[in-house]
């Protein structure tokens, strides 16, 4: 039996979760998270063999929370579910140690066959996911600004070209705003900008931020 512990903070996408995994006898959901924070707390209370995560939760969600479960429960196979466009974020959480990566608009479709695979110690990547991460090896120099930035800072990058100001961000991400002011200032010297506005046309143009949940 696959114990499988989701962490969204959505309930009807939990529900809708469950409903698909209740089809299949060799799965049980026996644990729910709603962020990160909740996250942590039942991945420390341990007995599970695979955790499904939402990219993107209130408090500690992202590459971030990833890096500190893989440090506390390295055995912890990590599925993560997300509206994020593949082909950016996917190798970002790989890098982070994911196990696995699958678009939410994908799930009803591969989530049993990717549980499987990531719960039996393999990982589960689409096609495109591949490409790009291999292209990533053979191409390191040859590439956009945006994709020198530390995780932090593309996550900030987003949310300052989606519209958020910097206390905003602050209270989202649980930082000070001196803190995001700090990483908007390096951003921009990285991606040799001068002000937001120029952020959000460089954004729009590689479409960066379109695919972000709403608040």
């Amino acid at each position: 039996m696959i114990r499988i512990l989701i962490a969204d903070d959505h309930t009807l996408v939990r529900e809708g979760l469950k409903q698909i995994l209740a089809a299949s006898p060799d799965m049980a959901v026996k644990g729910e998270a709603g962020d990160g924070f909740e996250t942590l707390a039942r991945v420390r209370e341990g007995g599970w063999d695979i955790l499904l995560l939402d990219m993107s939760m209130p408090g500690r969600s992202g590459v971030d929370l990833i890096r500190q479960i893989r440090g506390e429960a390295p055995q912890l196979p990590i599925l993560v579910l997300s509206m994020y466009k593949e082909d950016e974020y996917a190798i970002r959480t790989i890098r982070a140690g994911a196990a696995g990566y699958l678009c939410k608009d994908s799930a009803s479709a591969q989530l049993i066959s990717a549980i499987r695979k990531v719960a039996a110690g393999g990982h589960f990547i689409s096609p495109e996911v591949a490409g790009e991460l291999a292209y990533g090896l053979i191409v390191k120099d040859d590439r956009a600004p945006h994709e020198s930035l530390s995780d932090r800072e593309f996550q900030i990058f987003r949310l300052l070209a989606a519209g958020e100001g910097v206390v905003e961000i602050a209270l989202r991400l649980n930082l000070s705003p001196k803190t995001v002011s700090t990483y908007k200032t390096r951003l921009l010297q990285k991606m040799e900008m001068a002000s937001v506005a120029e952020l959000v046309r460089y954004g729009v143009r590689h479409a960066l931020f379109e695919d972000m949940p709403p608040g």
